[in-house]
């Protein structure tokens, strides 16, 4: 095992020297040697997507896909903590020979801290394979600190600057692996993610553009989905669906990184929930459905679930003092204000509960406009889901109705994600 270890490391070495060079050269370096864990035949692929109905929006595979296991060296929060996160990287083969751009995928919010993206079976990583990586670009994406196979002792969640170095590292990683997998590269990269994933691609893309340009050819960016307005989405009246994972996992995470968000856990979170809380996410066995019926985070309507969780004075000071702990270290994870040189694309969906493009993708255009970017475009996938998944083909309006629920409760974790990675891929095939 030394000798792998060593001889990952001395090619990353070569490698970021030959790229322009790395602040550090053990960063993206492989604590493993990189395992093929499955290949999906195009046939596979193919039966896979007409079964599910994703075909019609990802179109017939042109390529097998290698399926290919990572473990690389990141650093944490802080430059000088030293630590590894794992992921997957989706190889193009069969027909597919030449040199491939490199999609940079960064992933939703998980709760489950087992889960890897380097599974066949995972539908996101069915997703990347069919979308991207059957269609000829290779794949990487990481599992992130604190998931998987990563040592980190916690996930800083929504956390700008550690999503964005295990992201940029992964990069790193997945071009120290080339060789061994039988990948060729092109030389450019594409960043793209969704939801929590759209937050961690745009500040990889940020950070790769703003510190790395020497080092990484980003081509462009595909953002979907993401909370960028962190500070202004603390400021809506009604709770975001998914409030009782989102908002406990953001506080407790900002806490360890911060510090200074309260001084007692009970400050912010009501009796029942304050003495696991801190701990609770992402979990090592519960999933969304059983974090639920467990009794571990409270259900109903969004309101409700806040009301259960949260001491209400915690965050109604937040959202009226611009001096509060909570609304400065969300302003610290805002997107807005930065300055792509490269083209970026902008997706998200109108009717969406969890992400409302109104508070997150339509203000963070706003801001672009105002300085006059115009490599930047912005798109609005509703109509297709409206017409795909709508009763009738379009949205359900009563929300007592039973349809109503099961519509909106689908549709930013399934119905939304195909569409706006579609929106990715016809936008990355005019820069590729």
């Amino acid at each position: 095992m030394p000798y792998f270890r060593w001889t990952g490391v001395a090619s990353a070495v070569a490698l970021l020297v030959a790229c322009g060079g790395s602040e550090d050269p053990s960063r993206g370096a492989l604590v493993e040697p990189p395992v093929t864990v499955a290949t999906l035949s195009a046939a596979q692929i193919d039966a896979g997507t007409a079964s599910s109905g994703l075909q019609p929006i990802t179109g017939k595979a042109k390529c097998d896909v290698n399926v290919v296991a990572l473990n690389y060296h990141t650093i944490g929060v802080k430059d000088s903590e030293r630590t590894n996160a794992s992921g997957v990287m989706l190889v193009p083969g069969g027909p597919c020979t030449g040199a491939a751009p490199l999609v940079a995928y960064a992933k939703g919010t998980d709760v489950q801290k087992p889960r890897t993206l380097a599974n066949p079976q995972d539908s996101e990583t069915f997703l990347l394979a069919s979308m991207y990586a059957a269609q000829g670009y290779a794949v990487v994406a990481s599992d992130y600190l604190g998931y998987a196979k990563s040592s980190y002792r916690y996930h800083p969640y929504l956390h700008a600057d550690s999503e964005a170095s295990a992201v940029i590292d992964s990069v790193r990683a997945a071009r120290a692996a080339a060789a061994a997998v039988g990948a060729s590269l092109s030389g450019k990269v594409l960043f793209t993610g969704y939801s929590q994933g759209g937050h961690a691609s745009m500040a990889a893309h940020r950070a790769a553009e703003r510190d790395h340009a020497s080092e990484i050819n980003v081509v462009g960016g595909a953002h979907l989905a993401g909370p960028y307005n962190l500070s202004g989405s603390l400021r809506i009246p009604d709770a975001i669906a998914g409030v009782q994972f989102f908002i406990p996992f953001l506080v407790t995470s900002w806490q360890k990184v911060y510090g200074n968000l309260y001084t007692d856990v009970a400050q912010p979170f009501k009796a029942l929930y304050a003495p696991y809380i801190e701990a609770l996410l992402p979990h090592p066995a519960l999933n969304y459905t059983t974090l639920l019926t467990s009794g571990a985070l409270p259900g109903g309507t969004p309101n409700q679930a806040r009301e259960a969780l949260f001491q209400p004075g915690f965050l109604a000071a937040s959202q009226t003092d611009a001096a509060h702990p909570l609304f400065l270290a969300a302003q610290k994870n805002d997107l807005l204000g930065w300055s792509p040189k490269s083209r970026v694309l902008l997706c998200g969906a109108a009717g969406d509960p969890t992400v409302p493009p109104a508070v997150h993708q339509k203000v963070l255009q706003a801001d672009f406009d105002r300085r006059g970017l115009t490599q930047v475009a912005s798109v609005d996938v509703d109509p297709f889901i409206q017409a795909t998944f709508g009763p009738g083909g379009r949205a359900p309006t009563d929300p007592a109705s039973p349809a109503f629920a099961a519509y909106y409760a689908a549709y930013h974790g399934t119905y939304e994600p195909p569409f706006c990675a579609a929106q990715a891929r016809a936008f990355f095939d005019t820069l590729k």
